[in-house]
């Protein structure tokens, strides 16, 4: 069967636009090819800075034929008791363009329709490729678009060729006067020429060689390949960085690895400087000697070749130098002034018009440190300390020019500076986690610090209604409050979240609008979905986490803890049973009024297993109680399990909706005692029914 190939040339694309872009290709046509019933044996897209390239092999040339089945109208509106066709039935049939005396019938389970059966021939691929292309290549997605010339089309770069083949023959389409062609062309410096593509295997042969390796895992594997021989010579190691090798991957068409040297006294610079330095300014790969230190030398990845390659070496060395004497420059006078000092600057530092300064932010974090230290039994005094400090770097020369090292500066001076140990680490280690899979702080005070930042953030944010939507996040609230639920349950951390956003509330008196109690509710729920999310991803069942929710989340480990257990037991066929009978008391209590301060009557329990439920609720509550607050929960749901067989057999042999008033009021009350028992660990009626 025939090959498709689609190739789109254009200006450098930036390196970060072109996976997700590949990846919407890909995607689009597969669902494209399923809408028309076609297949295809093989979808692929490739590409490097200059072309975004889609191939699908073995595609139908045209689609199958196939039955189509139009249905009308009922047939007793479209024929008359007699079988003459009605207004109804002769306008379908008039719309449709057939004979009223073709029309057909089926049975349906509405009763029987009118129904045309008629044999549509497939259409030629190419055709609807033809008209397809077009809007599939304006729909890629990039995270920014330009135009240019006097034309209308938006794409990331300029395009500049367009090739579209489908069976060996250009599908003819214009793109804002880019018209379709035959032809591609290879590397810009080193193979310029447009050539002639006839087929996929053809446009892959040539491409190499016109010095151009399409497929990116190719580029990456070269690239590692390179990388690995060019230092094993020199008995050097590179220092492994996955996201600067996809990036340098789309950097290029055809990698050269090149390895430079600097000058040795640059090693006296911390190693997070030199390794930033390289990597963020110059996309260098930092190498290192056999013993894992720094060696004074660098890799870099050019996009073109020449012999000896000593030109590029000496280009690459000079530029390296300017940055890493910029570095050096930074460094030496950050040191002149003393964190506390930075501290002081953080006054002439807007966190948000709204919010304050960032001199105001840390003094809010200050004091949510205490509070949060104070809870959790960790050494205040560190931890207000720290958080006096955590954002000191933030003016730092070293991190205006590098951003990244926020944190991991403040680090470094503050132990040059002779601050504790972990007061240098609770600096750095509050930023943790810096994304969803990222690693967490290893000490309390870093945690400690980081939650109270995140919080400040969140209430501020949420009292100024400066709330996410979207796919809007401009200041990453959905990453702390994750970041916030990751590090309590990490530490295991004992804290009441409505108490902790009063806290928070209070500390911003006067920079938020929102009402508390909105504020609170809006604060919550945005826990609970991140908190529903991060359980749910560990296989948890969503009803299962609604049903805790519902009931406890306030400590935030409390109710990992029920929910867990929770989920343990409903793996329990027993328990599931258990369930059913609960459900029972939910349904029968549906609707039902019974006061808070209703209690059983002994005297009027007239049946056997009425009394023998009563008895049994008695004996088990106050273990019950005791239990749940021990926190338990799997005793506790063992213990509320016996209650099961004569749960069942009051249902079975007693009548609960006794026409005797008295009687009925004295059952329900039995069973809202049992329901409140239940409850007090969670919402069972949030279970599906189908356990």
């Amino acid at each position: 069967m025939p090959d498709l190939i689609l190739e789109i040339g254009t200006e450098e694309i930036p390196a970060g636009f072109l996976p997700p872009a590949l990846a919407d290709m890909k995607q689009r046509f597969g669902e494209f090819l399923k809408n028309a019933a076609l297949t295809a044996g093989r979808i692929e897209t490739l590409g490097t800075p200059r072309r975004l390239t889609l191939i699908a092999r073995d595609v139908p040339a045209r689609q199958a034929d196939r039955e189509e089945e139009i249905m009308g109208p009922p047939k007793s509106a479209a024929f008359a008791p007699d079988g003459t066709p009605t207004k109804a039935g002769l306008g379908f049939a008039r719309a449709k363009g057939i004979a009223v005396e073709d029309l057909g019938f089926k049975e349906t389970p509405k009763g029987e329709y009118v129904c045309i059966r008629r044999r549509v021939a497939g259409k030629a691929t190419a055709d609807l490729l033809a008209e397809f292309l077009p809007k599939f290549i304006l729909a890629i997605p990039f995270r920014k678009s330009m135009r240019w010339g006097a034309g209308t089309l938006r794409f990331a770069r300029p395009i500049h060729w367009i090739l579209a083949l489908f069976e060996g023959v250009v599908i003819p389409f214009d793109l804002d006067g880019i018209p379709s062609g035959n032809h591609s062309r290879g590397h810009r410096f080193l193979a310029p020429e447009p050539f002639e593509v006839a087929d996929v295997d053809g446009y892959l042969r040539e491409l190499e060689g016109h010095t151009v390796m399409v497929d990116p895992e190719r580029r990456k594997t070269a690239i590692r390949e390179g990388i690995e021989a060019a230092l094993s010579k020199r008995n050097l190691r590179w220092l492994e960085d996955a996201d600067l090798l996809d990036e340098v991957t789309y950097l290029v068409e055809y990698p050269y690895v090149v390895v430079g040297q600097f000058d040795e006294a640059y090693l006296s610079l911390p190693r997070e400087v030199l390794v930033t330095a390289m990597r963020e300014h110059q996309r260098y790969f930092s190498v290192t000697k056999p013993d894992g230190s720094l060696a004074p030398a660098f890799v870099a990845i050019n996009n073109t070749y020449k012999e000896g390659l000593d030109t590029f070496v000496k280009g690459h060395e000079r530029v390296l130098r300017a940055r890493l004497e910029d570095a050096r420059f930074f460094f030496e006078e950050d040191r002149k002034v003393p964190l506390e000092q930075r501290v002081e600057e953080l006054k002439g530092v807007v966190f948000h018009a709204k919010l304050g300064t960032s001199y105001e932010k840390v003094q809010r974090i200050i004091r949510l440190s205490e509070y949060l230290a104070g809870l959790v039994g960790v050494p205040v005094e560190p931890a207000k300390h720290a958080a006096y400090l955590c954002k000191a770097d933030l003016v730092s020369e070293m991190v205006g020019e590098f951003p990244s090292l926020q944190g991991v500066m403040g680090r470094i001076y503050a132990r040059l500076a002779g601050e504790p140990e972990e007061v240098c680490e609770a600096i750095y280690e509050h930023y943790l986690p810096r994304f969803s899979e990222d690693a967490l702080p290893k000490g309390d005070i870093g945690a400690i610090v980081g939650m109270a930042d995140r919080m400040d953030t969140l209430v501020g944010c949420f009292g100024n209604d400066l709330i996410p939507t979207g796919a809007a996040d401009p200041f990453g609230l959905r990453r702390a409050a994750l970041a916030i639920i990751r590090i309590i349950l990490d530490r295991d951390y004992t804290i009441s979240l409505s108490q902790w956003v009063e806290k928070a509330a209070e500390l911003l008196s006067g920079k938020i609008a929102t009402p508390f109690p909105t504020l609170l509710a809006a604060v919550r729920e945005f826990f609970a979905v991140r908190f529903r999310g991060f359980l749910q991803a560990d296989g948890i069942a969503f009803d299962t986490i609604e049903a805790v929710i519902a009931r406890a989340f306030d400590d935030i480990a409390d109710s990992t803890r029920r929910v867990r257990v929770f989920h343990e037991f409903r793996q329990d066929p027993a328990f599931a049973s258990l369930m059913l009978s609960f459900k029972r008391v939910v349904n029968i209590l549906e609707g039902q009024v019974i006061e808070e301060e209703a209690v059983v009557d002994p005297a009027l329990l007239k049946e056997e297993p009425e009394r023998i439920l009563y008895e049994e609720v008695g004996k088990i509550r106050d273990r019950f109680i005791t239990l749940m607050e021990q926190k338990d929960y799997h005793a506790a749901l063992q213990l509320i399990s016996t209650l099961k067989p004569v749960v069942d057999r009051f249902f079975d042999e007693v009548l609960v909706m006794d026409p005797d008033e008295a009687l009925r009021k004295n059952r329900l009350t039995l069973l809202t005692r049992i329901q409140r028992l239940f409850s007090m660990f969670a919402d069972f009626s949030k279970v599906s029914a189908s356990l």
